[in-house]
């Protein structure tokens, strides 16, 4: 039987996904939710924009006859993800998940885990600090009642709407980021606390690093719970699953 891939894309491990299986035999589609505005151009078959829930990706998975399903979103996508699940049970189709190790607490590291966003929002009810916010555009607006604080955003695009921090500044940049260029950000800001989401991989690991040589402490939001099923994390191992 041919072998017709849909990935659900937006990160650097589904991009090396889709170089991957440009190679191969498969027949292959990635697909971004359109929700940045900089999208990495694929040697594959590329859609942007949502499905539209679990019904509307199923309509997509049988309309193009797709045989099997990788989940290769941001590991805190939780709604993308368990539309996955539910379209993949649905259809009948195969379905797998391509996610990073997440990193892991090392000596010199001074973390306070949390659950979810809600939790670290609470964490800063405190006295002004200079604050990192290095967790996307989606949940700033959780941290409008501590608007006490200096913020560093970083970000991958400038926001469309006006932020609600009277005292914040917006770097727009894209990872694979550097140790000493993250060094030389957080002490030119004067952060004390970084709020991180632990998605894990090597691209933005670098804030982790620096902070353990600074001595600036991290509120550190732990991954959800990846739902049962298979998961890989490399895309080579993608590849001999679908060779089988």
């Amino acid at each position: 039987m041919l072998k017709n891939l849909l990935i659900l894309g937006g990160t650097t491990e589904a991009s090396s996904l889709a170089y991957l299986i440009s190679k191969t035999e498969f027949n292959a589609t990635i697909s971004y939710a359109g929700r940045v505005k900089y999208i990495r151009q694929q040697p594959i078959n590329t859609i942007i924009g949502g499905f539209g829930g679990v019904d509307g990706l199923s309509s997509y998975i049988i309309s193009n006859e797709i045989t099997h399903l990788v989940d290769a979103t941001h590991p805190f996508a939780v709604q993308i993800s368990k539309n996955a699940i539910l379209a993949s049970q649905k259809t009948g189709i195969q379905h797998a998940t391509l996610t990073r190790t997440k990193w892991q607490k090392l000596k010199g590291d001074n973390w306070h885990l949390v659950h979810d966003v809600k939790a670290a929002a609470a964490m800063l009810n405190s006295n002004p600090r200079r604050v990192m916010l290095a967790i996307g555009r989606m949940h700033l607006e959780q941290f409008y009642g501590n608007t006490q604080h200096f913020y560093l955003l970083r970000l991958l695009d400038k926001p469309k709407e006006s932020l609600l921090f009277p005292n914040h500044v917006i770097q727009v940049s894209r990872g694979p980021f550097t140790t000493e260029q993250d060094k030389i950000l957080l002490s030119k800001h004067k952060i004390d606390l970084i709020v991180a989401k632990n998605s894990g991989g090597n691209a933005t690991y670098a804030k982790i690093e620096a902070a353990r040589q600074l001595g600036i402490q991290i509120i550190m939001i732990e991954r959800p719970v990846i739902p049962d099923g298979l998961i890989f994390y490399s895309p080579e191992e993608v590849i001999q699953w679908l060779s089988l």
